[in-house]
C-alpha cells in the first residue's frame, strides 16, 4: 500500500518505516519541513496519494505548549491533508497513560483522539505500555557501581514494556488487518508486568551484583510542582517546569497497563502482549555495549 508516515526521525518511527518497507509497502516520510509551511503537507499529500496515514509524532517535552502544538495541532493538520488527499485509514500512536489523564500532552492527545474518531476516515489507534529506552536509564549507573532509584518502595507501579521492533510489527499489522480499524488498542510486550524494582533487580543479575536501591519520595515532585506553580502564570519557563514534576510524579505513581474500568485498578491480566523481544535481552545488549 501507499503510505504517509510522520514521526520517521524518531527511534519509534524509524522502526515503523522499516517494519514497513520490510512488508513491501511504498513509504512517504513527512518531514519537519513539510509542516514548515502551509502548502508543505498538502503538496506532500498530493505527491504520495496515500491509501493509509500513520503518526508517530509526539511532543518531545510534554509541556503544555509543545502538547498543543504536536500532540494536537500537527496532528490535526496531518487528518486534514490525509482526508484532502482521500486516504482511507489513520492510525495514531498514542499512549496508554490517556486513560487517566492529568497532564498537559495526555489532554492534547485525548483531544486528538476525539478528532480522529469523528471524522469520516478509518482509525486505529495504538496505546503501548512503556518502552524498552524508557526503562535502560539507569543500566550505566548500575554497571558503575551506584544503587538503583526507586520510588516507595519500588513496587508502586508495573508495565509489560515493549521493544521497538515489536511496536513497529504491531502498528505495521494494522495497516492490513480489517479487524483493526475502528479500534483502540492498547498493547505491551511478552510478560509477565514487572515493577520498578523488579527492573532493578534484573539489572544487577545480569551484572552479577548484590541488589542496592535508594528511595526517593514522589511526594518530592508533588511539592516541587506545588512551589513553582507558584509562579506559573508569569513565566513560561515555571509553567514548563511545574509539569515536568507533575509528569515524573505521574510515572512515579501510575502503572502503564490496562484500567479495568470495573474495578478501578490497572490490570495486567487485561494488557495484551505482543511480541518476543524482552527487557532481560535488551538489558542484555546494553551491558554489552557499555562494556
Amino acid at each position: 500500500m501507499r503510505i504517509v508516515l510522520a514521526g520517521a526521525s524518531g527511534t519509534i518511527g524509524r522502526a515503523v518505516q522499516q517494519a514497513l518497507e520490510d512488508s513491501g509497502h511504498q513509504v512517504t516520510a513527512i518531514t519537519r519541513s513539510d509542516f514548515a509551511s502551509e502548502d508543505g503537507l498538502p503538496k506532500a499529500f498530493a505527491a504520495a496519494k496515500p491509501d493509509t496515514v500513520i503518526s508517530c509524532i509526539a511532543s518531545r517535552s510534554g509541556s503544555p505548549k509543545d502538547a498543543e502544538a504536536v500532540d494536537f495541532l500537527a496532528n490535526l493538520r496531518l487528518l486534514k491533508a490525509a482526508e484532502a488527499a482521500g486516504a482511507e485509514h489513520f492510525i495514531l500512536l498514542s499512549a496508554i497513560c490517556v486513560q487517566k489523564p492529568r497532564l498537559a500532552f495526555q489532554h492534547a492527545k485525548i483531544a486528538f483522539e476525539r478528532a480522529l474518531k469523528a471524522s469520516q476516515i478509518d482509525h486505529t489507534i495504538v496505546r503501548p505500555t512503556a518502552f524498552f529506552k524508557s526503562l535502560s536509564g539507569q543500566v550505566e549507573r548500575v554497571q558503575k557501581g551506584k544503587p538503583f532509584m526507586i520510588f516507595g518502595d519500588g513496587n508502586l507501579t508495573r508495565c509489560k514494556p515493549i521493544s521497538d521492533r515489536d511496536l513497529a510489527r504491531f502498528i505495521a499489522d494494522c495497516v492490513i488487518d480489517p479487524a483493526r480499524r475502528k479500534q483502540v488498542l492498547p498493547i505491551g510486550g511478552p510478560g509477565p508486568a514487572i515493577s520498578l524494582r523488579q527492573q532493578g533487580e534484573l539489572i544487577f543479575e545480569l551484572t552479577g551484583e548484590e541488589p542496592r536501591f535508594k528511595s526517593i519520595s514522589p511526594r518530592l515532585f508533588t511539592g516541587a510542582a506545588k512551589v513553582l506553580s507558584w509562579g506559573a502564570p508569569l513565566s513560561d519557563w515555571l509553567a514548563e517546569k511545574a509539569e515536568y514534576a507533575r509528569i515524573a510524579h505521574y510515572y512515579a505513581t501510575e502503572s502503564m497497563l490496562v484500567l479495568d474500568p470495573e474495578s478501578g485498578e490497572y490490570s495486567a491480566e487485561k494488557t495484551p502482549e505482543f511480541g518476543s523481544d524482552t527487557l532481560a535481552d535488551h538489558y542484555r545488549g546494553l551491558l554489552k555495549e557499555h562494556g
